[in-house]
């Protein structure tokens, strides 16, 4: 195929291609990625969205060739600053020498191979690695290829836990409300069932225990109630599965550490299974390596994906206790029953131990103290906007949240007017920039969400 124009390619990919949660052919159009290096997104020439065209300009402007041309302007491609590390995966940048190198060298000795009855240097290296940096006691790691399979792996893996154990009953899950664990069965399951993403398919989806989403801060009586609900359905609960601290794509809200001690407890008090699902809050996103780490608590089985290749490709992991695996172990079944195609990938593991050690070789919380300082500045003047409800930030997470559904299309023009790249939803305007992002950047992300913010 020749090269195509941006106004080709935006042409073909309406009629062609199916973008995450939208309507096909596409309604919206989006921005044409020519190349992306450090934190900034380089677009194609002709590549805009609607209200677009201002120059961005002060400190933290986008620099570098064409960074001038505003969305739209024939005159060049647009550089923008990535405020989303691309859905929260990118936390080294774009582009990174060490990173790069890692592929290259994997892709000299083979791209990929069959994890069944064969295994190789990078899988093994990253399950090691794995294990060191997680919470102690999590010995045994399932390697996946996306958080959502993660999640059905952990599912999975509970599951056939009490089967093994001769507890065919124990088959549901507890949460709470405002969750998000993923797209694919058993994970839309523990989503929110109320407006959520994954209403359409209530009374289809296997019906599991909901407590009400967690306070901010700890409140005895919520506690109660999760110790009360897993005491009453103990005898089916095969786990209960939580985002940690953080919850994420239902709706970025932060709760006290302490739950999940009372989790901890209550579960080890009754015989269900923990599940932590740390695919977005893992690898320093909150201020500590896992959010597990804040509470001092160990689950049974852990989730891991999104920052663990950095951005570069696909994986994700389950990690659990060595109760778990042996429990599996003694069934009439003694295999887990789960084996993609692409698991243990040997350049996605490559990738993923080179990012690992790229991040545990420098002081990557200070950069995220040090983020999350910049973001407590820069979006404190969102809190006085009308229509804003709540502006919080945690580590490398900021969030202003409205009291109506950010318009959206709206919101991401004013962003792209600062020379910012943001994905509102809801009526959250947030941003997760990647660890290298430098002060005079991170304090446009925060100019362009409070722009986001006023006039979304």
């Amino acid at each position: 195929m020749p090269e195509l124009t941006a106004a080709e390619l935006l042409e073909l990919d309406r009629r062609h291609v199916w973008h995450p949660y939208g309507p096909m052919p596409g309604r919206q159009e989006p921005l044409v990625v020519e190349s992306a290096s450090g934190v900034r997104l380089r677009l194609a020439d002709g590549s805009g969205v609607p209200g677009g065209g201002k120059e961005p300009s002060g400190p933290g402007a986008p620099s570098g060739p064409g960074a001038a041309a505003g969305p739209g302007d024939p005159a060049g491609p647009r550089e923008l600053i990535d405020g989303m590390s691309s859905w929260w995966s990118a936390i080294h940048g774009y582009n990174h020498p060490v990173l790069n190198e890692a592929a290259r060298e994997q892709l000299g000795r083979m791209s990929h191979v069959m994890f069944g009855g064969l295994t190789h240097e990078p899988a093994v290296r990253l399950a090691k690695l794995l294990v060191d940096m997680s919470p102690e006691g999590l010995e045994h790691v399932f390697l996946a290829d996306s958080g959502s399979v993660s999640v059905e792996v952990a599912v999975k893996m509970c599951l056939q836990y009490w089967r093994s154990l001769g507890r065919p009953g124990k088959q549901r899950l507890l949460t709470w409300r405002g969750g998000y664990h993923g797209d694919t069965w058993q994970p839309m399951s523990v989503c929110d069932p109320e407006g959520g993403m994954h209403d359409l398919w209530t009374g289809v989806l296997h019906r599991q225990v909901f407590a009400d989403p967690p306070p901010a801060e700890y409140d005895e009586a919520y506690a109660e109630q999760l110790r009360s609900l897993i005491e009453r359905h103990a005898d089916e609960l095969a786990a209960v599965i939580v985002e940690p601290v953080v919850q994420g794509a239902g709706g970025m809200r932060f709760h006290s550490p302490a739950y999940l001690r009372v989790l901890r407890e209550a579960c080890d008090a009754h015989d269900v299974l923990l599940v932590f699902d740390e695919i977005a809050t893992g690898f320093g996103r909150t201020g500590a390596l896992f959010a597990a780490e804040h509470a001092a608590v160990t689950p049974d089985v852990m989730c891991v994906g999104k920052a663990l290749t950095g951005g570069y490709l696909t994986m994700a992991a389950t990690l659990c206790t060595a109760r778990v695996a042996d429990g599996i172990s003694r069934g009439e079944v003694p295999v887990l029953a789960h084996g993609p195609t692409f698991m243990g990938n040997p350049l996605a593991a490559a990738v993923a131990c080179a990012s690992i050690e790229l991040l545990l070789g420098q002081d990557w919380l200070a950069e995220v103290k040090r983020i999350e300082s910049g973001l407590r500045d820069g979006l404190s003047a969102a809190s006085d906007l009308p229509g804003v409800k709540d502006v919080r930030v945690l580590g490398a997470i900021g969030v202003v949240q409205l009291d109506h559904a950010v318009d959206m299309e709206a919101a991401t023009a004013a962003a792209v007017r600062e020379g910012v790249w943001l994905r509102p939803f809801r009526d959250l305007i947030y941003t997760m920039p990647p660890y290298v992002t430098g002060d005079a950047d991170l304090a446009r992300i925060a100019r362009a969400v409070c722009a986001a913010a006023r006039e979304g």
